[in-house]
Formats: structure tokens, C-alpha cells, sequence
């Protein structure tokens, strides 16, 4: 096998895996809460407070994931605009 050929299996094999993982679970975890819907301070999304007794709280949701956790997978946005424009134009 030369070194292009297995470059070319390699990349398909990437790409059938990342579409089964798009169709299995097409919900992934927030990159800017990392699936918490809020921060901890730790250098990442919002900080946690303090309330007036000192007792620790949660701080502000994530703008980015609405507090939920989790942001819709780059390959499955795709994957819904190219049906929804497909349905579109064969009316």
C-alpha cells in the first residue's frame, strides 16, 4: 500500500466515524462551560460566589449552551442545513 492510499483510508475511516458519532449522538458537551452550564473559576466560564451566609453558589449560566450543557455537533449543523435547504428547494 503506498503512503498516499493509506492516508486516503485513514482520512475516510475519520470521517465514517465522526458522521456515525454526528447520527449516534448529535449533542455534545459546551466547549465554554465543558458541559456544566456554568464556570467554577477554575480559569474557564463563569465564577462561582459566594452568598451573604459565605456558603459557596453557582454563578451565572452559560450564554453559549443557554445552561444546558451541551451545543449541537459542528458535523450534524451541517448535516441539518443541507436537508433543510434540500427540502426548501424541492417544493
Amino acid at each position: 500500500m503506498t503512503l498516499i492510499t493509506l492516508a486516503i483510508a485513514c482520512l475516510f475511516a475519520i470521517t465514517i466515524g465522526y458522521s456515525a458519532m454526528c447520527a449516534a449522538a448529535p449533542f455534545g458537551p459546551c466547549r465554554k462551560c465543558r458541559g456544566f452550564g456554568f464556570g467554577f473559576g477554575f480559569g474557564f466560564g463563569f465564577e462561582m460566589k459566594t452568598d451573604r451566609k459565605g456558603q459557596l453558589k453557582r454563578g451565572k449560566n452559560c450564554r453559549r449552551c443557554k445552561a444546558t450543557g451541551r451545543r449541537i455537533r459542528i458535523g450534524r449543523w451541517i448535516f441539518n442545513r443541507t436537508q433543510r435547504l434540500y427540502r426548501e428547494g424541492t417544493r
